[in-house]
Parts: structure tokens; C-alpha cells; sequence
């Protein structure tokens, strides 16, 4: 299983921050140097950037987030978890609709003891789960366009900006990794201050990501809107 070439993807988009996958493998050797995580993932934004992965297991997962939608392991009772987030938080309007959305949650399942969140390794892409990119507006503008691109009215949602932590947003509202799908992330304020202000997160499925590696001279980025967008913004530097 080879990784595809997303350097035409790159350097149309202009994206900069490093790719990050998500991975789900049985030995995290091959993605030496990493940390383990002790706080919120994205704390380690910067660790990314210098080719530093995080690894996640269900004894060291940092954050009670990420315990509980990426490795399945709950620090809180239900009930625990709608005080927190509805009176602490207040994320919902009331206790009953935030039980509500915590029981129509499903976490991610491990496959493997290792979670590894860092840079794209083209040796581990059969354990490869999801791909993030970090982007501006209008990076995000280009790649929602090619999500779009091969999808038919009949079709699953291709992009979805579901409610959730930042960590869900990398993987647990995926209902089918197996489909190509898209998800607008970064969008958990308890996370922000991590990330540059301009930036959010567009992560994809695997499937999605080969769409997007495909697409080529042929496509909307070598078309008109396109290339006016790019245009004014460089009249505007």
C-alpha cells in the first residue's frame, strides 16, 4: 500500500504546516523522534511542525478528551461529563440535550495499543486513519471544492463540521473511514489558543485523501476562480 504524492495538492493550495496523520499501529518505533501525550494534543501543534509525532496509549493520553473519544477510556460517570460540559463549559443549553448528544457518540476503536498523531510517513500508510491539513480560509475553500469533486447528490455527506472537542474532530465523527469524507475541525475554542488565529483544521478519511492526490492540471485549480483568488491575494501583500 503506497502513499500517494499530494505535492501538486501543496503547492497549489500554497498549505505550509505539515501534513498529520492519524495512525493506529502496533509498533510506534517507525514514528521516532515522539512524545507522549500529557495535556491537549494540539499543545503539541508546534512539536508537529518541527517533525515531531505524539503517541497516545490507553495508560498515557494526555487529556480526558482525547481518553475518552480516541482511546475509549472514560476519567468521568455520564453524569460527571454533562455537569462539565453543560454548567462548567456551557457547551449546551440544558442537562438534557447534552446527555443527548453524549449518547449518539461513538469513540474511536483502537485496533492497535499505539496511537501515533505527527507528521505524514509514507512507511506507516497502511495504518494510516485520517489526514489533517491546517489551512487558512482560503486553502480551506480550495480543498472543500475538491472534496466535492466526485461526489453525487446520492452520495454520503463529502465534507461535515460536526459539534466536539478538537480531538473528535480528528477521527470520532467519522461513522465510515472506508468512505471518502471530509470534516472541518479546530473548531473547539477550548483548543484554539494552540493554533494560529487564521487557521483551522480540514481533516479527510483515506479514500478522501487519494481523491484529493488525484486531482490534477485538468481540474478547478487551473481555472479561472482559481487563479483570480490566488491573484488578488498577492496583489494585496
Amino acid at each position: 500500500m503506497k502513499q500517494p504524492d499530494f505535492s501538486y495538492l501543496i503547492e497549489k493550495t500554497g498549505i505550509t504546516f505539515p501534513l498529520i496523520g492519524f495512525y493506529d499501529v502496533p509498533d510506534a518505533s517507525l514514528f521516532e523522534p515522539f512524545v507522549e501525550s500529557k495535556a491537549c494534543i494540539f499543545a503539541y501543534f508546534k512539536k508537529w511542525e518541527k517533525g515531531v509525532s505524539l503517541l497516545l496509549t490507553k495508560e498515557q493520553f494526555g487529556c480526558g478528551g482525547a481518553g475518552s473519544w480516541l482511546c475509549d477510556v472514560r476519567i468521568r460517570t455520564k453524569e460527571q461529563y454533562v455537569k462539565f460540559l453543560a454548567d462548567d463549559e456551557g457547551l449546551k443549553a440544558n442537562h438534557e440535550l447534552m446527555g443527548l448528544w453524549l449518547d449518539n457518540l461513538r469513540p474511536y476503536k483502537q485496533q492497535h495499543p499505539n496511537l501515533v498523531i505527527g507528521p505524514l510517513k509514507a512507511a506507516g500508510y497502511e495504518y494510516l486513519k485520517t489526514i489533517t491539513f491546517f489551512v487558512t480560509p482560503d486553502q480551506l475553500s480550495m480543498l472543500m471544492i475538491g472534496a466535492q469533486l466526485n461526489s453525487a447528490p446520492s452520495d454520503p455527506d463529502p465534507v461535515i463540521a460536526p459539534f466536539g472537542s478538537g480531538c473528535m474532530q480528528l477521527i470520532s465523527h467519522f461513522k465510515d473511514l472506508n468512505i471518502p469524507q471530509a470534516m472541518i475541525g479546530a473548531l473547539d475554542m477550548a483548543m484554539r489558543k494552540y493554533l494560529p488565529p487564521n487557521i483551522l483544521a480540514f481533516t479527510v478519511t483515506r479514500p478522501m485523501f487519494e481523491q484529493l492526490c488525484n486531482i490534477d492540471k485538468n481540474s478547478y485549480m487551473e481555472k479561472r476562480f482559481f487563479t483570480e483568488s490566488q491573484k488578488s491575494r498577492k496583489e494585496k501583500e
